[in-house]
């Protein structure tokens, strides 16, 4: 029944792999597994802690960088916070201007400024007016006219 407790602590590994999804407990568990193994085919202790460690040392650096550069390479590279908020769609809120202003981006209000090289030389967005931000400096987002803005026809 000594198996029971290899396996129960392999599955306790896996567990904690899922929080910290860095491949090293997973591997540490493969050892826990194989000594497991060893266990229920009737080896002692001293072998099945050997099995544990050699599976173990085995996984870890043999197949874990491995498996780290398939899942990177797998894993396409989300853009996440700040990054995330780039090339996003905004409506101004209040006029802005390269002095200031306010936008609605993503549901959440944020000051804003109209970025230096904007399309068509415009110089002011007025409240309503539909933004692409093109860059966050600090908590403010930069932002320049929407292409169906910039060349809508003014009257």
């Amino acid at each position: 029944m000594e198996w029971l407790i290899w396996v129960g602590g392999a599955l306790l590994l896996i567990v904690i792999e899922t929080v910290t999804a860095d491949l090293t407990f997973l591997m540490i568990a493969g050892g826990a597994l194989g000594g497991g193994l060893t266990s229920f085919l009737g080896g002692p202790v001293w072998a099945q802690v050997v099995v544990f460690a050699c599976v173990s040392t085995l996984l870890l650096f043999a197949v874990r960088p491995w498996a780290k550069r398939r899942l990177a390479a797998a894993t396409p590279q989300m853009k996440t916070n700040v990054d995330a908020l780039i090339g996003r769609s905004a409506t101004t809120i209040t006029a802005v201007d390269d002095g200031g202003g306010r936008v609605r981006l993503g549901g959440e209000e944020w000051s804003a400024r109209l970025a230096p090289a904007t399309q068509g030389g415009v110089t002011r967005l007025e409240a309503g007016a539909s933004v692409t931000v093109t860059q966050i400096d600090g908590a403010v987002a930069v932002v320049s006219p929407a292409a169906t803005s910039a060349t809508a026809p003014s009257s």
